[in-house]
Formats: C-alpha cells, sequence, structure tokens
C-alpha cells in the first residue's frame, strides 16, 4: 500500500482543507497512460471504484492503476522556489521502513 511520509501528510491536508474545501475532499491520483505519467487534482470525494487512502487525516483517491502501480510506493513531499508543494515518489525499503532518496 501507498505510504506516505511526515511531510506528504501535511502537504496532502493542506491541500485538501483549503477555504471552501469539503470535508471528504482527497487528493485525487489518476493515469490517463498505464501509469507512464500521473495527474493530481483535488476532488471533493472519491470516484465510483476508486482506491482511498487515509492517513492521519490526509486523504488520497487513487484510480485502479494507480493504485496497482503505488502499492510498493512512498510518497514525500517539498516545496519548490515558488512555493508550491511537489511530490516525489520512491521506492519502500523490503523492511517496511520508509525510503526516500533526499526528496
Amino acid at each position: 500500500m501507498l505510504m506516505l511520509t511526515p511531510t506528504a501528510v501535511e502537504a496532502v491536508r493542506e491541500i485538501t482543507t483549503g477555504e471552501g474545501a469539503p470535508p471528504e475532499a482527497g487528493l485525487r491520483i489518476t493515469t490517463p497512460d498505464d501509469a507512464s505519467s500521473f495527474q493530481l487534482s483535488l476532488a471533493a470525494a472519491p470516484a465510483d471504484g476508486e482506491e482511498v487512502l487515509t492517513t492521519q487525516g490526509a486523504r488520497i483517491f487513487l484510480d485502479h492503476q494507480s493504485a496497482v502501480f503505488f502499492d510498493d510506493k512512498i510518497l514525500d513531499a517539498g516545496l519548490d522556489a515558488t512555493g508550491n508543494a511537489t511530490f516525489v515518489v520512491g521506492p519502500q525499503d523490503t523492511g517496511g521502513a520508509p525510503q526516500t532518496n533526499g526528496a
């Protein structure tokens, strides 16, 4: 299952709890092209068939192909030069503890 670093949890919560966001809002991750690329968007609620991941108040909605791809991954977050959130995906280590590559 996709894991989130504490920084990613905070970033997702900030995105999904902004002014006017519905209480069930989440970050939607979809793939339009068989996991060659991914699209992120704010969603009011999960769509039919989406997997819902809830971690410490951060909600992520994954379509089936994204859920399969991210099953053994970890999501980390940071800020770009303009202060916008950026996300980095890395592998989870085999011992179960999350690992990132300096993101």
